[in-house]
């Protein structure tokens, strides 16, 4: 099963209210819950500012962006690679709102949340009463964000991967999903009565001590049974 976990990077908050825009991009495939090492990862110059606020999370100035491409430009090869799979996102709400309006505007299809999982939502199902953010999930499953200086699209999905895959149900999974067995391997597989038994071995000396010690045991026992 194919999936796609995705995050982006903002200039705010409010693409309605304050005008805000996506400067950046970044997805990882997986495929049966695990990365196949393909991405999708982009720079949008926002055609607007980067405030202040914003690159203190992010790192991405307004300078960085210059010269990149508009959302427009970048909307189709986007769409191509999210196609129609499940989008992995934490804290959706976010995310799904912000691309919609920015492919509402160049006249793409929208993104449906039917297709979306929001690992927020299963983090705070699975961890009721604790911290959810993806630097908390981090630290409850040992996962290493030592390089998340800063908040980054791509970085953020690559880490995310790692937490989903924790989320439901931990690196195990894969002992589950490497391959499934058809019902021709099945059938090759099925054990086949031998043409021949195997011989027998006990010695004769064995089978002896055994009986002698079955004649001691209570006639209801299962050996006595067994011997009968």
């Amino acid at each position: 099963m194919r999936e796609i976990v995705l995050d982006t990077e903002t200039t705010g908050l409010r693409f309605r209210e304050d005008g805000d825009r996506i400067i950046e991009i970044g997805c990882v495939e997986l495929d049966n819950h695990m990365p196949t090492g393909n991405t999708f990862h982009v720079y949008i110059d926002p055609e607007r500012d980067v405030p202040a606020e914003a690159v203190a999370i992010h790192g991405i100035t307004s300078e960085k962006l210059r010269g990149m491409p508009k959302f427009a430009e970048v909307a189709a090869d986007f769409a191509a690679f999210i196609g129609n799979d499940p989008l992995i996102i934490h804290n959706a709400g976010f995310d799904v709102p912000f691309l919609n309006f920015e492919l509402e505007r160049c006249g793409h299809p929208l993104i449906s949340f039917d297709r979306v999982v929001d690992t927020l939502l299963v983090a705070r199902q699975k961890h009721p009463g604790g911290g959810n953010r993806l630097d908390d999930l981090c630290k409850r499953y040992g996962i290493d964000n030592t390089r998340r200086t800063y908040h980054g699209a791509l970085l953020d999905s690559e880490i995310l991967a790692e937490v989903y895959l924790e989320l439901i149900g931990g690196r195990q999974t894969n002992l589950t999903l490497t391959a499934t067995v058809t019902t021709a391997q099945a059938i090759s597989r099925r054990a086949t009565p031998r043409p021949s038994p195997l011989a027998p071995r006990l010695s004769e000396e064995e089978r002896a001590r055994h009986a002698a010690f079955v004649l001691e045991l209570s006639e209801t026992t299962i050996w006595a049974r067994y011997e009968a």
